[in-house]
């Protein structure tokens, strides 16, 4: 008698941005996944939720696949997604790319060893504001009132950013002027602000709902001619002027070789949660043209990307 054929372990990859936009972290995941010894529709079946920055969504899908008692719960890039998964179940294990201090906000007892039912990896976004700031002003040296775009929905990661860029400010001599915007709608009426507040540039907080909205924003920057600096990569693929911070493909990389891990059977409690190594500046040269922005050779030459 032929035995039944075991059904392939559930992973729920769970994503506050959308698909279009995270097309690189998927690949990046799945390549984890292989260097685990995973592969998608053979040895594991992956399930993609996608939020298109809409927070409101989370709750349902979490209940979902908590209900169904899927094998891991892989959040890459959201704070605020993964302390709701991790309030919600004390036994699915969670593998976390999150921008703060997993163990300020609760999420683990120690890096080294994490004691509960979450791991992954901690990619520094609040932390490296600061530093994107700088570059900014190296940049344009000239901008000395700079508008800064945050999402007030995601509140612990924009108090972070917000106190992170007042400090970098005062020591830049820089005068930040602060704009909220949660949904699209709010996005051209900040714009629409920023330009009567005579903003010489523009700071976008590495925040979801801006990266699925990057074309809008990418579309108001040209039209307003105001050159601004993101967080990712995708940002200045849009044609935003430059970006800096983490490569969150390589984050999502080390969520699947975690994800591939727990599936073998590893525990969350013992893998210690990982820090970010790597770091990209990309320029968008088009861009700095069509607004017509003198980039120094040095800078350039420091620029891992730079898009023509």
């Amino acid at each position: 008698m032929a035995r039944a054929e075991q059904p392939l372990p559930v992973v729920a990859f769970i994503n506050v941005g959308s698909a279009e936009t995270r097309s690189d972290r998927v690949a990046a995941f799945r390549k984890g996944l292989s260097e685990t010894g995973y592969t998608e529709g053979q040895n594991v079946s992956v399930e993609y939720h996608w939020l298109d920055g809409a927070y409101l969504r989370l709750p349902a899908v979490l209940d979902d696949v908590i209900q169904r008692r899927v094998g891991v719960i892989a959040i890459p890039g959201s704070g605020p997604a993964v302390l709701a998964a991790k309030a919600a179940t004390a036994t699915i294990p969670i593998v976390f790319g999150v921008a703060e201090n997993p163990v300020g906000l609760g999420l683990v007892k120690s890096l080294a060893q994490p004691g509960g039912n979450a791991t992954g990896i901690n990619f520094f976004a609040s932390e490296i504001d600061a530093k994107r700031l700088g570059l900014m002003h190296e940049l344009l040296p000239k901008a000395s009132r700079v508008a800064a775009l945050v999402n007030p929905a995601n509140v612990r990661y924009t108090e972070a950013t917000s106190k992170a860029l007042r400090e970098a400010a005062q020591t830049l001599g820089i005068e930040l002027v602060f704009f909220n915007a949660s949904t699209p709608s709010e996005i051209d009426a900040a714009f629409a602000a920023i330009t009567r507040e005579r903003a010489q540039a523009l700071f976008i907080a590495g925040e979801a709902i801006f990266s699925v909205r990057r074309m809008q924003l990418a579309t108001l920057t040209a039209r307003d001619r105001i050159p601004a600096s993101y967080a990712g990569r995708e940002g200045v693929e849009a044609g935003l002027l430059m970006s800096y911070g983490t490569s969150l493909a390589d984050m999502a990389r080390q969520v699947g070789v975690y994800t591939g891990s727990i599936l073998k059977g590893a525990k969350p409690s013992e893998l210690p949660v990982l820090q970010a190594t790597r770091f990209e500046f990309l320029i968008n040269l088009q861009t700095a043209r069509a607004l017509g922005v003198e980039i120094s050779p040095m800078l350039l030459a420091r620029a891992d990307e730079v898009i023509e």
